[in-house]
């Protein structure tokens, strides 16, 4: 008697290669603990530039410019801004990861109430705090508050009530980018891959055209670093592949260049200070590592219980840092006559601490409250029953 065996079921590439990307997640336990680690790194980072790197309105805060209270850390504060360019990496790892196999609704929904209550809470927290008449700076317009709360206020030309939220209308672009072009249509590996090779291109196009249209939608000076983190990604989730590590390769390497076009100049006693360019390569090179580290699983030994806390206070001390420690930077300096480097740290301190009350009393409440009322699914209630 002859045995017939049923057809062996031969997955293409793509599936095999998920299916062994799935299995080690699920190993490794699932989530990135480094990531949320990573991110409190870069939000410090940003706040040392901002607190200590440059001149302007903290310098009103200290009373003199930080070059003169930090001689010997001011130049180095200085590269903090590229946490900036580090935050754009690792929302392209994180994007592309929350977006894979979701519908676009409820990838609508997770963004915009990851986003949006803690950012409302820091726009009322600045408004009120600089109009109070001991405030040094001045409040911005009324109509102008209310156009902040759109988080649109840059395209529209409406004063911003945070300075940081330029980042923010960068990754706004970003999510109806992907939403359009990948999460619409269901993320495939060759869909991101080709979404990664059109973006690289009409990046240099913007470049050489000059046509403002498209350098608002492609916005070149930052797109090679989301396209690096989606490219970490492609690596974390199918394994090591020429393609993948391509686009992680070609964005660096285009990155690098806007960053340093836009942060470099020739040494200049009138400056600040003066970033050398193989400094700032170098700082750039490092953040990549580190993702990198992150979406090869090098990191999978650090499992501290804290660094998801970190991460959860992140986005809220990114949002209120910078004015608001600049208040508390003026009451500790010159009001209460602290040293500048206790100063430094108590500031640091208490945004921390003022994170912590956002994401406690605000991003806890509220956040499930948006995402349900934006995709009701998402709360495990339907409108209709099922049959």
């Amino acid at each position: 008697m002859t045995t017939v065996q049923a057809p062996s079921t031969v997955r293409p590439p793509e599936q095999r290669s998920a299916g062994k990307a799935a299995a080690g997640r699920k190993d490794s336990g699932g989530r990135l603990y480094a990531l949320d680690g990573l991110r409190l790194v870069a939000a410090l980072m940003v706040a040392l530039y901002h607190y200590g790197g440059r001149d302007g309105d903290v310098s009103r805060a200290w009373g003199a410019s930080p070059r003169h209270e930090f001689p010997h850390l001011s130049t180095a504060f200085a590269y903090g801004c590229l946490g900036v360019q580090i935050f754009f990496v690792i929302s392209g790892f994180v994007i592309c990861m929350s977006g894979w196999g979701r519908p676009l609704r409820s990838f609508f929904a997770s963004r915009a109430a990851r986003l949006y209550p803690a950012y409302w809470a820091a726009i009322v927290l600045v408004t009120l705090v600089f109009a109070l008449p001991w405030a040094p700076y001045t409040p911005v317009p009324a109509s102008d508050v209310l156009v902040n709360l759109t988080m649109l206020q840059q395209p529209a030309g409406a004063d911003r009530v945070l300075g940081v939220c330029w980042t923010l209308w960068a990754e706004v672009r970003f999510y109806a980018l992907f939403a359009l072009f990948v999460v619409l249509p269901g993320a495939t590996r060759r869909r991101v891959v080709l979404f990664c090779a059109v973006w690289t291109l009409m990046t240099v196009v913007t470049t050489a055209s000059h046509v403002e249209f498209l350098r608002v939608v492609f916005m070149p000076e930052h797109s090679m670093f989301f396209i690096g983190g989606i490219g970490l990604y492609l690596v974390h989730r199918f394994g090591h592949d020429a393609v993948a590590w391509g686009i992680v390769a070609v964005s660096f390497l285009l990155g690098q260049h806007y960053a340093v076009a836009g942060l470099w100049h020739p040494p200049n006693p009138h400056y600040f200070s003066y970033r050398s360019p193989y400094v700032i390569i170098a700082v750039l090179a490092l953040g990549y590592a580190a993702v990198a580290a992150v979406a090869l699983g090098g990191t999978r030994w650090a499992r501290w219980r804290w660094l998801p806390f970190a991460g959860a206070l992140t986005y809220p001390f990114y949002l209120v840092h910078e004015h608001l420690g600049w208040v508390v930077i003026g009451g500790l300096h010159r009001g209460l006559g602290l040293p500048s480097y206790v100063t430094f740290g108590l500031t640091l301190l208490v945004m921390l601490v003022l994170a912590w009350v956002l994401h406690r009393w605000v991003e806890h409440r509220l956040t499930p409250v948006l995402r349900g009322a934006i995709d009701p699914r998402s709360t495990g209630v339907s409108r209709r029953p099922r049959a």
